[in-house]
């Protein structure tokens, strides 16, 4: 069963959360534009332009390409969790797919912009884990915490997920 579309104001609120994180001094042009897109979209929001689907992926996930203060190809993943029960939200730092050999003079500064980019979606996922925008690492929480209470085992001294 495909998972509901995700609620619009959840969109927007969670867009809203990351581009807090990801540009403390306000977002950039581009990351204002795709917002501005997506708020003036219909109600449903999975057939807005700025939403990229990624048909390779099924079922289908979304990215929308809002980047941070330090590099402009980050992105909002919005994908079905694994059960189909809703839509996830992630942070990809998108920056894992290719990397210059270690002996390359731009490897260090490259391994400086990958730990700025981790910092910040893991900034982003504890921003959406406080305003109770589901990731994946809350569904993996969640999850556990179902399955040992259908096993009978105490969940009291439990230690956080990510």
């Amino acid at each position: 069963m495909p998972a509901p579309n995700p609620d619009f104001a959840q969109i927007i609120q969670a867009i809203a959360l990351y581009l807090g994180v990801a540009y403390p001094g306000g977002p950039s042009p581009a990351a204002r534009k795709l917002l501005a897109t997506i708020e003036s979209s219909s109600s449903d929001v999975l057939s807005c332009p700025a939403l990229v689907p990624d048909p390779r992926v099924q079922p289908e996930r979304y990215t929308l390409r809002l980047g941070n203060r330090f590099y402009p190809h980050m992105k909002l993943i919005l994908e079905p969790a694994p059960d189909g029960s809703r839509f996830l939200y992630r942070a990809d730092t998108h920056d894992g797919h290719i990397r210059p050999a270690t002996t390359s003079p731009e490897y260090s500064a490259f391994r400086e912009l990958m730990e700025k980019n981790r910092r910040i979606a893991e900034a982003i996922d504890l921003a959406w884990d406080q305003a109770a925008i589901p990731t994946f690492k809350n569904f993996l929480r969640e999850d556990l915490r179902r399955r040992k209470a259908a096993a009978g085992i105490s969940t009291s001294g439990d230690q956080q997920v990510g």
